[in-house]
């Protein structure tokens, strides 16, 4: 596997340290697509969206390189903890009695996640507040601080790379069920109706119409998305990742989060939207269960995306930004629909209504909620008819 140029003469800190290793990561998750475009981004049916101990998610920066993680290493389950996540696991327990100690296994190394925090400083009075205090502050209140973002970077360890099953079975236990997945046959018939839902209702940013014909895009200039109808794909979970490829695209726009300038067909800065909405459909299908091929379109950039990652690890980083502010419109968009689904259902189901056959499953606990044959996939979930 070909590297990139490190260029920082002084020795590279914590940050370019974890961009030296994602850049290394996604050169050689590229390179394996290239040799093999079949492969999908990530293996399928394996992992869930990555999250802490607590359950807590990662973003689409750190979900993503997280997800590679766990496949080179082999890890089944993705959830991840720092140092002294696992040294809080060591408190007494609720009759004071002493637990079995729970610790980082010898040797093991850990990896990056990239977090922004924000320092919010009164422009007069130089008193600090707390960034979430800031956020529920008025705009006129917002006017009043400075805000200054850094990036900064934490060590994670894998839950595999603790002691975890045999000091904590009961927990371990817990994870392996809120990360198992069904193993799902081939050919069976695919919805999933959040998307179904904001395709039908108009409640995308933008108009998603279906069409009878053979090509899928966003238009720019009339801001819509125009994709063939589900039955021409092979599988639904094809229609959905082409979809959300095209969505992903569809965030770019002027006013939304303005990622499009004057290019032409071919361009690097073309190439690098082709790269955000494969990685960001990638992501989002990732998410809700679905397995992600990259798009014939995109395999002629797949040499332009190796060429800006050896060359400098930024790309990286500013392409997953850009993913990660993508991916979050896309997901907050359709975890709304569902909870708004959810509660249809229950009000439904409170008065007595008859079952009909589409489902729900619960966002919060756990944002897979596609389904086949009418049946929900994944153990454990709260199923509903309506």
């Amino acid at each position: 596997m070909a590297g990139y140029r490190k260029k920082n003469a002084d020795g590279p800190n914590s940050e370019d340290k974890a961009l030296d290793l994602f850049a290394e990561m996604m050169i050689e998750k590229i390179e394996g697509i290239q040799k093999d475009w079949k492969k999908p981004w990530f293996t399928e049916g394996t992992l869930q969206w990555p999250r802490n101990l607590h359950g807590r998610e990662y973003n689409g920066m750190n979900a993503f390189m997280l997800l590679l993680h766990c496949e080179k290493e082999g890890y089944k389950i993705p959830r991840f903890c720092t140092f002294d996540c696992v040294q809080k696991l060591n408190k007494p327990g609720k009759d004071g009695e002493e637990l079995p100690r729970v610790s980082v296994l010898r040797g093991e190394k850990s990896f990056p996640v990239m977090l922004t925090t924000f320092t919010c400083i009164h422009k007069e009075t130089k008193e600090k507040i707390k960034y979430d205090d800031y956020k529920k502050l008025s705009d006129d209140e917002k006017e009043q601080y400075n805000v200054y973002p850094k990036m900064q970077v934490f060590r994670v360890f894998n839950v595999a790379q603790t002691n975890l099953q045999e000091a904590r079975p009961e927990l371990w236990q817990k994870l392996e069920r809120e990360n198992s997945r069904p193993a799902i046959e081939e050919g069976e018939h695919f919805s999933f109706a959040p998307v179904d839902t904001m395709i039908r209702d108009n409640l995308w940013i933008c108009p998603i119409t279906p069409k009878y014909q053979n090509d899928a895009y966003y238009s720019i200039t009339k801001n819509e998305i125009i994709v063939p109808e589900k039955e021409q794909f092979k599988s639904g979970e094809s229609f959905y990742g082409t979809l959300f490829h095209e969505m992903t695209h569809s965030t770019g726009a002027e006013n939304v989060l303005d990622r499009f300038k004057p290019t032409t067909f071919g361009s690097p800065e073309y190439a690098r939207e082709e790269l955000v909405a494969e990685l960001g459909s990638a992501l989002v299908a990732q998410r809700y269960g679905m397995t992600k091929h990259i798009k014939e379109d995109s395999c002629a950039y797949l040499k332009g995306w190796l060429d800006e990652l050896k060359e400098s690890p930024q790309f990286i980083k500013t392409t997953l930004l850009d993913v990660k502010r993508a991916t979050s419109m896309i997901t907050q968009k359709v975890d709304k629909i569902a909870q708004e689904l959810e509660q249809n259902v229950g009000e439904k189901q409170e008065n007595g209504a008859a079952c009909k056959g589409s489902f729900f499953r619960k966002v919060r606990k756990d944002p897979y909620f596609a389904y086949r044959n009418g049946r929900c996939l994944g153990k454990g979930c709260r199923t509903y008819l309506c």
